[in-house]
């Protein structure tokens, strides 16, 4: 893919009202070349394009700034979900969001069942990482650390995770939760 930013370089030098020669003389290159970059004829280095901006007195990101790369979108199917279950609670992953190193997930998303009576998470201990919930049907308690929450359908929740907390169903339906955590914990892809 090639992305054409000499236009943009040719503008900014007109309002200046920079000749080629001059603004070739101040970054140490040829007016050829300057004239070939605006043109979009040639790429130049990233050193000589930092060069060049300097000279234009511009930052570089503003000559990237209607830049996009098209990133891939993900679509995990109702089919093809992931699903872990921890003693009787039911995790079903939806999707994960990948770091921009592209090695590890930054946040993950997933559905959690619990059945009545039941709780996931400990009272005694935390981890690393925060996060969301929104309780889509039923009715619990988030103790989070020494204090009891009472959630319901419509109600969401956000804390850090490292502090004890647990979420138990205490209604008399299952309780059916949207959960964000970062880190992930559950689904970690390698």
């Amino acid at each position: 893919m090639k992305y054409s930013f000499g236009n943009k370089l040719r503008s900014i030098r007109e309002k200046k009202q920079l000749t080629l020669k001059a603004v070739a003389e101040k970054a140490g290159v040829s007016e050829s070349l300057i004239s070939q970059i605006e043109r979009n004829k040639v790429s130049p280095s990233i050193d000589t394009l930092l060069t060049i901006a300097e000279v234009l007195s511009v930052d570089i990101e503003y000559i990237f700034s209607d830049y996009r790369t098209k990133r891939a979108v993900s679509i995990v199917r109702e089919a093809d979900r992931n699903i872990r279950t921890i003693n009787t609670v039911v995790y079903q992953q939806l999707s994960s969001i990948t770091s921009s190193q592209g090695k590890t997930h930054d946040i993950e998303a997933y559905i959690i069942q619990i059945p009545v009576g039941e709780e996931k998470g400990s009272s005694e201990y935390g981890h690393a990482g925060k996060e969301l919930g929104y309780i889509l049907k039923g009715k619990g308690e988030l103790k989070y650390g020494g204090d009891n929450y009472i959630i319901e359908k419509g109600d969401s929740l956000s804390f850090a995770s490292d502090i004890p907390h647990k979420l138990r169903n205490n209604g008399k339906d299952v309780l059916e939760a949207l959960w964000i955590t970062t880190p992930p914990r559950l689904f970690i892809s390698k």
